[in-house]
């Protein structure tokens, strides 16, 4: 049986690592194509093909996320359909290969895969995609997330305070920072303006170039404005760069843990955390689909194969494979818009993969 098993993981490793090249080949050409409109947009010629080249490379590890359990799907059925039609499947079978065997043999890969998958969506997709958005910001200018910025909110002992930060700078500090904040009766306190912002090591921000207006309320509906023009203000906060970041990039290109963070911050905050808590337990299920994808396989080897029909169920898997990725976002879009449990949301494209394919391989084995 350990010849057997190392024989099965040895060709479907060589056929997912294909597969998965192939793929990341056809993402790179065509993200390059896309990304070459932003050459020579910068009026000092900055923006050059070289850096679009260093962009797309640094963006194949978030693609490599999303397609390892497709990749993993394609690989395996291709090898599994394979074996079938050569017969040496059968062999394995009268050898001793046991659809219970089998499965743990394929089971064992797919932890294999989804270590993998977990490492890379966890650790080399976002620092890989914050320096490719580093290198895109360095040439052509300021990180943002559109006209308005990100925003984010933060309480200190009875005071709340909205913050909104228009863009990031490529070394790190902020740009076109506004404070407002808000006293126990939600009433505008004061409002704060820099122009830079820096992040100090004693959770606190320095402001530079600051303008502040302050409202003290008088007897009656009356109120004072006091306007305060410094070169600098320290302003205490525990809002991190981390924070920061996360409301400016997209929350799939987060690791789990700083996702973790910032859903404790929102909710510490009184602010929605759905969108986030779905896109959390998706990061925490998704790298399992590579276990469904080995299972939505195995039925494949027990397929009867005639000559040249191996494309068409390789093509099948193809289909369920983009068949599973849109399933997957649209319950993350219609959780979001429903208000319905993030981890059902982000479990259940895998709950029903799993259930069809042990549906598939019990009807095969069983009664076949």
């Amino acid at each position: 049986m350990k010849t057997i098993r190392k024989l099965v993981h040895r060709e479907i490793i060589t056929a997912v690592a294909f597969v998965t090249l192939g793929f990341l080949a056809l993402f790179f050409f065509f993200d390059l194509i896309d990304e070459l409109r932003w050459v020579g947009r910068n009026p000092a010629g900055g923006y050059e093909i070289s850096h679009a080249v260093l962009f797309v490379a640094l963006s194949i590890p978030s693609h490599l996320y999303e397609l390892l359990p497709i990749t993993v799907l394609i690989g395996t059925i291709f090898v599994m359909a394979r074996l079938a039609q050569s017969s040496e499947f059968t062999i394995m079978r009268t050898s001793g290969l046991g659809p219970g065997r089998a499965l743990r043999t394929l089971l064992t890969l797919g932890g294999m895969f989804v270590l993998v998958t977990f490492a890379v969506g966890d650790y080399l997709a976002p620092l890989s995609d914050r320096a490719a958005q580093l290198v895109k910001a360095s040439q052509l200018g300021r990180l943002t997330t559109g006209a308005t910025g990100a925003w984010l909110k933060e309480r200190q002992e009875g005071h709340s305070f909205a913050v909104n930060v228009r863009s990031i700078n490529p070394d790190g500090s902020m740009h076109d920072v506004r404070i407002f904040e808000f006293d126990a009766q939600g009433r505008l306190a004061s409002k704060t303006h820099a122009v830079t912002a820096q992040f100090q090591d004693d959770d606190a921000w320095m402001l530079g170039q600051v303008q502040r207006s302050a409202f003290q309320r008088l007897a009656g509906d009356e109120a004072r404005v006091q306007y305060q023009n410094e070169p600098s203000l320290r302003w205490p906060t525990h809002i991190s760069a981390d924070m920061v970041a996360a409301a400016v990039l997209k929350p799939d290109r987060m690791a789990t843990l700083d996702l973790f963070q910032y859903i404790r911050h929102l909710q510490a905050n009184g602010q929605s955390a759905q969108r986030y808590e779905i896109e959390f337990w998706r990061k925490v299920f998704y790298p399992l689909s590579c276990l469904v994808m080995v299972v939505l396989a195995l039925p494949f080897a027990y397929l009867h194969f005639r000559a040249g029909s191996t494309a068409g169920y390789v093509f099948g898997g193809v289909m369920a494979g983009i068949s599973f990725f849109l399933l997957n976002n649209l319950f993350g879009f219609a959780g979001n818009l429903q208000n319905w449990s993030p981890w059902l949301t982000a479990a259940a494209p895998g709950i029903i993969y799993s259930l069809l394919s042990l549906a598939a391989f019990g009807w095969l084995v069983l009664r076949r």
